[in-house]
């Protein structure tokens, strides 16, 4: 299936965390839809479960009550081998700490996802790679390693690396978090545009209203209630 055909619908998440006294929520009963193509940026304070929802849809944690389907597949009911392929091969994820590997150079980290479930050609793999790469304006540091690039080029590298499969969301918590300004609009600049060109649906938790006003779709998270705008 390709990624035209995988709307992201999101019904009742519920996360909460048992505590002594009674159980903290963290997120309530959220609900919302997207499709191929489109962009959203979700703001709110420190600590109100921004993260926690980035990291239930990218399969990475579990939420307490409600589900989400991507492309009609539901990641909750899948065996760990079938979950850990859905997220290898159809989620990329982009973090506020680039998560690169120091002993690998540029190209290698791109290629990182790669390695746990080889599906394609190695040599049409690097040459994706390749083209990333060239895409985020790294074509002259791919020999590079991490302690060679700066905090731009680093994170222009994870976005590479995130989209190495083609996933149908792509899934990035504060990924301008540590960059100084200019790098910060070049990086979510270049994310907006990768996104749209492979026709992928982005959502994109930050503290920065600039990065917000970026995107077609702006929603707000307030004591675990997602607001959509």
């Amino acid at each position: 299936m390709d990624n035209a055909a995988k709307s992201l619908v999101v019904e009742g998440l519920t996360k909460q965390y048992p505590t002594p006294a009674e159980p903290l929520v963290v997120l309530r009963d959220i609900s919302f839809q997207m499709e191929p193509g489109e962009a959203m940026a979700i703001t709110g304070p420190s600590g109100c479960g921004k993260s926690t929802l980035l990291y239930i849809l990218g399969s990475l944690e579990r939420a307490t009550a409600g589900s989400f389907r991507l492309g009609g597949e539901d990641p909750t009911k899948m065996s760990a081998d079938c979950l850990a392929d859905y997220r290898n091969q159809t989620v990329g994820l982009v973090f506020q700490d680039h998560h690169l590997l120091p002993q690998l150079t540029a190209l290698e980290n791109v290629l990182v996802p790669s390695l746990a479930r080889p599906r394609a050609n190695p040599s049409q793999l690097k040459e994706r790679a390749q083209q990333l790469l060239d895409r985020v304006g790294m074509t002259e540091r791919a020999s590079h390693l991490p302690a060679e690039l700066s905090g731009g080029e680093r994170q222009r590298v994870a976005i590479a690396r995130a989209l190495i499969h083609r996933p149908a969301m792509v899934l990035a918590d504060e990924p301008t978090g540590n960059l100084d300004r200019k790098r910060a609009d070049e990086v979510s600049h270049l994310l907006l545009e990768l996104q749209h060109e492979e026709n992928s649906i982005l959502i994109v938790v930050t503290h920065s209203v600039e990065l917000a006003e970026r995107h077609p779709r702006r929603a707000e998270l307030i004591d675990g209630v997602l607001k959509l705008n």
